[in-house]
């Protein structure tokens, strides 16, 4: 089901300086350079705002999980840009030796190819969310009706192969438009970023990869890994099978339990 959208202060302030604009520009019709700047360096703050992947300027979006998860310790291990054949298979005995669950961004043309393996993700207890049906990396370009009906061909192609809707989404490596909050309240959908990106879709270095997501590491952090794209090292190996095994490691070493997004989120 839906729920209603509210604009965020930024794009009510939008909204009233447009107007302004318009108004001030016929009250004034001499005033038009000025009423044109404004809206031309408006604009520009809503790309900006659109092109760092943490910002809350355009709407609510989760960096960190909620202080009442920090306060149990717990951080979250999310997967984008899968499922892939070979690697998720080994991520999730990975996760499975140490007893931890993960929240896994999975690409609705690539659930397509793989359904069994994402029943297999969620049958292992861990969480299917939404990245969106193309990928596209023009994704912050979309136009509403377009970014619409990507995000909702993923939605839906993701709860039939599972059985069960994502509740987060996350865009094609975090970029955005001014678009994307009002279609995921038609979605129920909230979107989640992260706190630690290491950049492993073209870092393929272990260990600059490792000290990314470990460097300050704490309660309530959100790591972003990658599954899918996952850049190769010097031997050929998914930097992220090289990675997973440390990274578990260290959280059990300073006590912090790797849950789902919707265990932390209830």
């Amino acid at each position: 089901m839906p729920r209603p959208w509210i604009p965020w202060s930024t794009l009510k302030a939008s909204f009233a300086l447009h107007g302004a604009a318009a108004l001030g520009t016929l009250a004034a019709p001499a005033l038009w350079p000025w009423a044109l700047g404004a809206v031309v360096a408006n604009h520009a703050l809503l790309t900006v705002a659109g092109l760092l992947p943490r910002s809350t300027l355009l709407g609510a979006n989760l960096t960190r999980l909620p202080t009442p998860a920090a306060a149990r310790d717990e951080i979250a291990l999310s997967f984008d840009d899968g499922p892939d054949p070979e690697v998720t298979p080994q991520v999730l005995d990975l996760l499975d030796a140490a007893g931890v669950k993960a929240s896994f961004f999975c690409i609705g043309y690539r659930a397509r190819e793989n359904p069994a393996l994402c029943r297999e993700i969620v049958a292992r207890g861990h969480r299917v969310e939404n990245h969106g049906d193309s990928h596209s990396k023009a994704f912050a370009f979309f136009g509403p009706g377009r970014m619409h009906a990507d995000i909702a061909r993923a939605q839906e192609t993701l709860a039939n192969i599972t059985g069960s809707a994502p509740r987060f989404f996350r865009a094609t490596a975090g970029l955005r438009n001014p678009f994307l909050d009002p279609v995921l309240a038609a979605l129920d959908l909230q979107l989640a970023s992260w706190t630690r990106r290491p950049f492993d879709t073209r870092e393929a270095d272990p260990e600059t990869v490792l000290a990314r997501l470990t460097d300050g590491l704490g309660a309530g952090d959100i790591l972003l890994l990658h599954d899918g794209h996952a850049a190769l090292t010097a031997s050929g190996q998914p930097v992220i099978l090289a990675v997973l095994p440390q990274l578990l490691q260290r959280a059990r070493e300073r006590q912090l339990k790797p849950v789902t997004l919707v265990d932390a989120c209830p």
